[in-house]
């Protein structure tokens, strides 16, 4: 996400309130989120779309919401770190959040208060990142056989769409429909979807 009023509604891990962990062991759960294959592939097409990323572009703060992450246009990455207990979620919120700052990059006309500009890239970064797995949506309590991973990325597109201020959930849906076939099949710099 690119504003900071819609931190609001970017979380990778759910919505229940954790005590996370230290700012500073979080620090060291991103340097080594940094060293995985997907993080590296992205930071990589980042650089490739003329996007550079500095030293201090993912960084962890205590964030007192109920929120995992989120991407900031001109801040970077921020993990919250007092809702992080695990290596797997910091890599899953740096990669969702990494698909929202490569998504910014490649598109100059993107407007993050253009709601149906922001549920594209949620449901990119929903699509792409892992965040709607079987075993991670299991884990939150969603045993769906079929179709889960749609049902997921929809909820959770909704979820940070209508957390955006400029986004009723009326409009919010509809925009997420509007744009859901081009943004789900929209694998980019992926050749298709991990």
């Amino acid at each position: 996400m690119a504003e900071e009023a819609n931190l609001k509604a970017e979380s990778s891990a759910g919505s229940s309130t954790r005590s996370g962990t230290t700012v500073a062991k979080c620090q060291d759960m991103i340097y080594k989120s940094l060293r995985t294959p997907m993080v590296k592939f992205l930071l990589k097409h980042m650089e490739k779309e003329g996007c550079s990323i500095g030293d201090n572009f993912i960084k962890p703060v205590d964030c007192d919401m109920s929120i995992s992450g989120g991407y900031v246009r001109g801040g970077g990455v921020i993990v919250c770190s007092d809702q992080i207990t695990i290596q797997d979620e910091v890599n899953q919120v740096v990669i969702h959040e990494l698909i929202h700052a490569y998504d910014d990059c490649r598109a100059a006309n993107l407007d993050w208060t253009n709601c149906a500009h922001h549920a594209c890239s949620e449901i990119r970064a929903g699509h792409l990142s892992g965040d709607c797995h079987y075993k991670r949506e299991f884990l939150r309590g969603y045993a769906k056989l079929r179709g889960h991973e749609q049902d997921c990325v929809k909820r959770r597109v909704m979820k940070s769409v209508i957390a955006n201020p400029n986004c009723s959930e009326t409009t919010a849906r509809e925009a997420m429909e509007a744009v859901w076939d081009i943004c789900y099949n929209d694998t980019k710099p992926f050749d298709r979807a991990p």
